[in-house]
Formats: structure tokens, sequence, C-alpha cells
């Protein structure tokens, strides 16, 4: 039934003699879960099961599949990924740990978000749960910049939130993908104006915001890599901070961190008042960047990352190993 079958629960839960802890990722052949699969291979502290071709739509063999492993990684659809939870919940003492790729469960009150940077002690959370949501590409820049600046007052949680973001064409799925392959696409396109977009949820709930905020998402004609903006009028701010505010409020939640880095106000490689979005691709790092006009007091707060890294893959692969009792170096 099963590929890869060479270890079985992880000790922590069984108590036998230590092994490698096991994972099946579910939905392995889309985008996120190639990526997650490429990510695994290149680890020697976990096991990958899958299951054979023939097998893939048996509920049967998944179920018992999943009675066999420590976490389940969910690479579906909302809808299948629903259907795969319940069958999860209906498992009792087999049921695995599930980290979910999908949008279905990121607010859901008895799921862990899993960016582990959102607050001090969110890692550990992740440590503890059994039923992680891994974040949006989109929400995962947005709450990065958003949610240290409401914590300290300095942005307040009903302002009128602008966000303006580009991705690479990898972050839209199939159709999209095809379109730009084929040269089909237009170079550049603003989409989601229906005011209606699924990441919205999730970063209004994690950024700590009371009010909606307008989200213009667009996508651009390479495959990877995402910016994404939030300009501010800083006179319209509590205590209308500076620039070098913002920038020490962001330092000081992210200091020591692994992933996120808080880019100098004078970053030689921004000087000019220019960014591109590729040069993260690859990776499991995302970089913040306050760029600020005392002259007109304004600001612009930009997060760059992969979207298929920090963004997707490399983000379920650090919260894996969080959920397994694993350090979460290695998600690159």
């Amino acid at each position: 039934m099963t590929l890869a079958d060479t270890t079985t629960k992880n000790p922590a839960s069984s108590g036998k003699a230590a092994v490698r802890p096991t994972v099946f990722v579910d939905g392995a052949s889309g985008t996120t879960g190639l990526e997650i699969r490429q990510r695994l291979d290149r680890q020697g502290d976990v096991t990958v099961k899958s299951l054979a071709e023939d097998k893939r739509k048996d509920p049967a063999a998944k179920r018992a599949l999943m009675g066999e492993v420590d976490l389940v990684i969910l690479c579906l659809p909302d809808e299948a990924a629903r259907e795969t939870v319940a069958l999860i919940d209906g498992m009792g003492a087999d049921a695995p740990k599930v980290l979910d790729a999908s949008t279905a469960f990121r607010v859901a009150p008895d799921w862990t978000y899993g960016f582990p940077e959102l607050t001090p002690d969110q890692a550990d959370r992740i440590r503890a749960a059994r039923k992680v949501a891994n974040p949006g590409c989109y929400p995962t820049g947005s709450i990065a910049v958003l949610r240290p600046l409401t914590d300290a007052g300095l942005i307040p949680q009903d302002y009128p939130v602008t966000i303006n973001a580009v991705s690479g064409y990898s972050g839209g799925g199939k159709s999209m993908i095809e379109s730009f392959e084929k040269g089909t696409a237009p170079a550049f396109e603003l989409y989601g104006l229906g005011f209606e977009h699924k990441h919205l949820p999730e970063t209004q709930t994690y950024a700590n915001l009371t009010r909606r905020p307008i989200f213009a998402p667009s996508v651009g004609d390479y495959r990877q890599g995402m910016l994404v903006s939030i300009p501010l009028h800083l006179e319209t701010l509590p205590g209308q901070p500076d620039g070098a505010a913002l920038h020490a409020a962001l330092a000081k939640r992210y200091a020591g961190s692994a992933y996120v880095s808080v880019m100098p106000l004078d970053n030689a490689a921004t000087k000019g008042g220019r960014i591109e979005p590729e040069a993260l691709n690859g990776t499991n790092k995302l970089e913040l960047h306050v760029f600020a006009s005392e002259k007109h007091r304004q600001a612009v707060l930009v997060a760059r990352l992969d979207n298929l890294g920090k963004g997707a893959s490399g983000a379920a692969v650090q919260n894996m190993r969080l959920m397994l009792g694993l350090s979460d170096a290695g998600a690159d």
C-alpha cells in the first residue's frame, strides 16, 4: 500500500526507542506539495511515507497510512482538506497531527496559526498543537509588518490599512501557471478587485485589526518571489512616529529570528528607493524594510519573501519541524 515505509510512530507518543518521525504529504503533486517534498528530501531526520499511485483516491488506504504516521501535511483544495480532516478527527487515538496548507482552517478557533514569528510564544504554541494552519503567502508578509506595530500601539487597530502586493505567477494555481508559461497571460495584472480575496480574513485577524484592510494583489510575469507593501501617512498615527520608531518596533519583535530579518534603514541594497521581488527565492527567509521620508512624513513598509518559500512550502517545513519536536532549522 505504501512506499518509503521505513519507520513507525514517533517515540514521543509510543515510548519506543528513538526513531525518525514519519510524515505523509497528501497532495504532493501540486506546486506546494512538490516544493515540500523537495525540501524534505534534503533532510535526514524525517521519513516521508507515500500512497501508491493506484491508492491515492482510496479513503481506506489513506486512513490506514495516516494511522501509521506522526504528521500529515495537507496540500489540497479547501473542500478536500475539510474531508480529510474529518477523516482524521474520526481516527481517535490513532489520529496523526495535521498541518493544513489550504485556507480552510486559518481562522478556525481550534486550530493554531502557523506563523511561528507572530508573537514571542507562537512557536511554542505550534510545538504543542495537533492542528496547525499554514499561513497564506500574502498574509505572511502583511502580518509580519503590521502585527508588531499594532501590538506596540504605533498603528491603531482601526487604522484604514491598504496593502499592495505583487507575486510571481506560481502562487496562482494551475490555470494561471499554464497561461503565463504558454505566453498567453499579460505581463502584469491586478486581480482580487472584488474585495473578497480569501487571504483577507487571516490578514485582518492576525494583524490584530478591527477594520477590514483594503488589499490589492497583483501578479507579474515571473515564476516566484513576492513584495508586500503598506503605505502610511505618519501624521495620522498615534504620536506621529518617524521611520526610526517603526523600524525599532519591528527590530525588537524579530531580534534573534532565524528567518525574519529587519533590514537597516540605510540598507545599501535598497538605496535609490528600489526593491525587487526575487532576491529570496529558494529560501524560507523574510525581509522587512522601512522606507520613510521625514520631509513628507510618509513611509512605506515592505516585506520581501519567496511565495513558495516562507509564503508556502518553507513555512510548512518549519512548522512541521516544530510540531515533531525537531529544531526548526533546516526549513530552507
